[in-house]
């Protein structure tokens, strides 16, 4: 039997290596070797098409109008200055995830290296290696169970600063606040909210300038981010060394944590907001999430920090975070670099299977019951990556996350001032105006 699936393993792996060449092998006379679909532009390829879907706030048409023109498994195109062949589905998932270092291999598009100029395209087990020698180690389990105290104690000052006594507030900026702060506080053990402040402005710039179209003329997102990168943002982490003594450079610095500063702030400031979006469109999935938070409050002793147990309990919120982040992904896709075959990057959408009926029926509906259970199909629902490459800071989101919606629903019940309000994805789904709303605090209500 043993030796039965060895041989199903081999040709499996035979399969997969001809079919990337296949695939991605220089197109020889009166071959058809490349997948459908067309490059579009010069330089800019179809990156305009792709980003304008997102700022009308669509970003799964781009994706859903190739899959059904050219290829529902897979199509090429030219994205952010790099041609790519982009993989769609629960297949296309675990493809990719799946042969992490084996076949394929994370990769960034230029714009990251020209505005992290020391990155170096090391492996993801390279990469994993330095970051836990020469980075805190607050990724490790009994780590994130010491912070969420931490997280909790940032979160009453942030709602007693921003939310309290206040009628109308914009949600998305006192998200992103709130997320950075935990950030700084963490990582870089600043807490005061000036010198938080000071840092936010920059770290947003550099974010924005990450997934654009790669040209520095002034004013550009891009231009505007290469300037934001020589901001000192991880200054503290200067005094780190390894263990020769030797430290590391600022941009290295920047260039470790960079995919942890996004996935534990931009991503999650950005599940917040829909978090309070959706919340104040469903009544019902308001007062479930209310009771099984108030249940927690109920237990807690005066001044009593949130822990590790109480965020256990919060099975259901947890489900209605992942459908947010299932309806309003932050991470739209992300590049791949096949290593055996050169000129044509590999890129997985997320929206190809959270937003597919084949995978989710009645995808535009909001049901935190898919989560449930077993949940969704493995490689369907993928709002952190997967594989090796998924998002380290992905527990560490969870626990802001759920730590957000605590005192949100302890504290308020809201409307949303526009009820109408367009979305952007830019590069992540954002409300365009931010999301006003109207508090009622509980203490307040009839």
């Amino acid at each position: 039997m043993d030796v039965f699936y060895v041989s199903l393993l081999c040709l499996f792996i035979s399969s997969v290596f001809l079919s990337l060449h296949y695939l991605f092998s220089k197109k020889k006379p009166g071959s058809t070797a490349l997948p459908p679909g067309k490059t579009g532009w010069p330089i800019i390829g179809e990156s305009l098409e792709f980003l304008q879907t997102g700022w009308k706030g669509h970003p799964e048409k781009f994706i859903f109008d190739r899959m059904t023109k050219y290829s529902s498994t897979v199509f090429r195109t030219h994205l952010l200055g790099e041609k790519a062949a982009v993989f769609c589905g629960a297949a296309g998932n675990k493809f990719l995830f799946s042969n992490e270092n084996k076949l394929v291999q994370a990769w960034w598009p230029s714009s990251v290296d020209k505005i992290f100029p020391s990155s170096t395209q090391t492996s993801s087990k390279e990469e994993a290696i330095k970051m836990r020698k020469m980075l805190p180690s607050f990724l490790k389990p009994e780590a994130l169970h010491r912070y969420v105290g931490i997280m909790d104690h940032i979160a009453q000052r942030h709602f007693a600063d921003g939310w309290e006594n206040r009628g109308n507030i914009v949600v998305f900026p006192l998200a992103k606040n709130y997320t950075f702060w935990l950030a700084c506080r963490l990582f870089v053990s600043i807490e005061d909210p000036k010198q938080v402040d000071e840092l936010a402005e920059p770290f947003n710039l550099l974010a924005s300038g990450l997934i654009s179209i790669p040209i520095d003329l002034p004013g550009t997102p891009f231009n505007k981010g290469i300037k934001a990168s020589n901001f000192d943002i991880l200054s503290h982490m200067l005094l780190t060394s390894d263990e020769n003594g030797k430290f590391m450079e600022e941009l290295d610095i920047a260039d470790k944590i960079l995919g942890l500063l996004i996935g534990g702030h931009d991503t999650a400031s950005s599940a917040c907001t829909f978090i309070v979006k959706y919340l104040a469109e469903l009544p019902q999935v308001y007062q479930a999430v209310y009771k099984e938070q108030m249940e927690i409050a109920k237990a807690k002793g005066p001044g009593e920090l949130l822990n590790w147990d109480d965020l256990q309990k919060m099975k259901y919120s947890w489900n209605v975070a992942c459908e947010v982040l299932r309806l309003a992904s932050p991470l739209q896709g992300a590049f791949r670099k096949p290593l055996l075959i050169l000129h044509t990057m590999l890129y997985w959408s997320a929206n190809s299977t959270h937003k597919n009926p084949e995978f989710f029926p009645e995808p535009q509906k909001f049901n935190p019951s898919r989560f449930e259970g077993s949940g969704p199909a493995p490689y369907t629902f993928v709002p952190f990556g997967g594989g090796p490459r998924m998002c380290p800071g992905k527990e560490y989101a969870r626990l802001e996350i759920l730590v957000f919606m605590h005192h949100l629903v302890k504290r308020f019940k809201w409307e949303k001032m526009i009820p109408d309000e367009k979305i952007v994805v830019d590069p992540m789904p954002i409300p365009a105006k931010g999301l006003p709303v109207r508090l009622f605090p509980h203490n307040n209500l009839a």
